[in-house]
């Protein structure tokens, strides 16, 4: 009997996909083996989705995934009316909010730090959860350029909380940032896409590929 080999992510680092706004692109994460895919609720953004199309998404989703709900600068209650409508297991903070903000939160944090020199690595410990590290934006813009930061830079860098690595994660880097010591997970948004919000199936495939070997 010939058993079909199944495209599963055979690693102890977890591998999320963000910025997705089409089911195809969602039930294509999951296929490929992601663990984590985030929904971009932030209305500047090109990849903003609404709410209510992010659930519907996610109600047609199989089980076992990770849903991530990404905001910047919220109040509390633009949270709360997202969480109203949106089975979110994750909110993603990607601004400026504070470690008591985040502390208040009724569902598990990732904090979005902005990196672009040793110093900057400076901000993690003011946290009590988990802490993604991307490149620094210009002012104004938060995350999803497609940039990365130095990495030579993050040997040694130690948190309470799982370590998230994101900024310009793509096919050519992937192996790469997977050998960086010290983190739980990568983020992955505009490294799979053919246009922003929109995700390539081969990219997408090519780096889970990659991801797992």
């Amino acid at each position: 009997m010939i058993v079909k080999k199944q495209n599963h992510l055979h690693t102890s680092r977890r591998l999320k996909i963000c910025g997705i706004t089409r089911l195809e692109d969602a039930l294509l994460a999951s296929k490929y083996g992601v663990d984590a895919i985030g929904f971009v609720f932030y209305d500047k953004s090109p990849r903003y989705i609404h709410p209510e199309n992010a659930e519907k998404i996610i109600q047609a989703l199989p089980p076992f995934l990770t849903i991530v709900g990404l905001f910047v600068n919220p109040r509390q209650n633009d949270i709360d009316d997202v969480l109203a409508v949106c089975s979110l297991d994750i909110i993603q903070l990607h601004g400026d909010e504070s470690a008591d903000f985040c502390a208040a939160q009724k569902r598990r944090v990732i904090k979005a730090l902005p990196i672009s020199e040793q110093e900057d690595l400076l901000q993690v410990s003011a946290y009590d959860c988990t802490v993604l590290l991307d490149a620094k934006a210009p002012s104004g813009v938060y995350g999803g350029t497609g940039n990365s930061f130095d990495w030579d830079m993050l040997s040694g860098v130690k948190h309470r909380f799982p370590l998230i690595l994101a900024g310009g994660i793509d096919l050519n880097n992937v192996a790469e940032a997977k050998r960086i010591q010290g983190f739980y997970a990568l983020d992955v948004s505009s490294g799979v896409e053919s246009a922003k919000g929109i995700k390539d199936k081969q990219k997408m495939k090519e780096l889970c590929e990659k991801f797992c070997d």
